[in-house]
Order: C-alpha cells, then structure tokens, then sequence
C-alpha cells in the first residue's frame, strides 16, 4: 500500500508532501495504481519547480516507493493550486481503487 501526505504548514496551506510504499495492486512494471501515483507525484515536482519561483527539498528512495517534496517556504499562489491538483488526483485514485493500494492523510510539518 501507499501512503500519501499531504505536509501542511501551522496555518493549515499545503506546504509538500511525503510518499512512501508500493501499491501492490499488480507485479512490477504492470501496477497502474503505482504507475498513476508516480506520474503525478513527479509531475507534481517538475511543475512547481518549471512553473514557480518556489524552492522545494526532495528526497527519494525507489527501492522503498519513497518521495517527500516539502517548500522551504510558503508556496505560491501557483505552488498551491499545483498541490491542489495533486491532492485531488490523489483523492480520485484513492476513491477508484480503495485504501487497500492507497491510503491519503494530512500532516503539520
């Protein structure tokens, strides 16, 4: 299963987020929960780092599914509707496939 959080600063606006696991929902190279998970999660990164002034820490690990994008400071008008967006494919993925492959959850950072 992956868990998905969503960082969010003491005034409660998304400030990144922290991916870990693997779905499990199929072998490898064939998971398309997994697959659609890392294409918005990478996606999600690029964009705010191609679209935004925002500075953005990023760790990885893919032997262990793990991903954690958090801003060094408030994000951006833009920066904040990117994480939007990911939150809410996140959601969707989560609604279509269950929390047996995805599991979405909020934390203060």
């Amino acid at each position: 299963m992956t868990r998905v959080s969503i960082l969010k600063g003491t005034d409660g606006t998304a400030r990144g987020f922290e991916m870990e696991g693997h779905a499990m929902m199929a072998a490898y190279g064939r998971d398309i929960v997994c697959a659609a998970l890392s294409v918005l999660a990478i996606n999600t990164v690029n964009s705010i780092e191609s679209f935004t002034d925002d500075e953005m820490e990023v760790e990885s690990d893919n032997r262990r599914g793990y991903l954690k994008c958090v801003s060094t400071s408030p994000l951006s008008e833009g920066g904040k509707l990117l994480m939007s967006s990911f939150e809410l494919g996140i959601r969707s993925i989560e609604e279509q496939y269950g929390s047996k492959f995805v599991v979405l959850d909020f934390r203060e950072v």
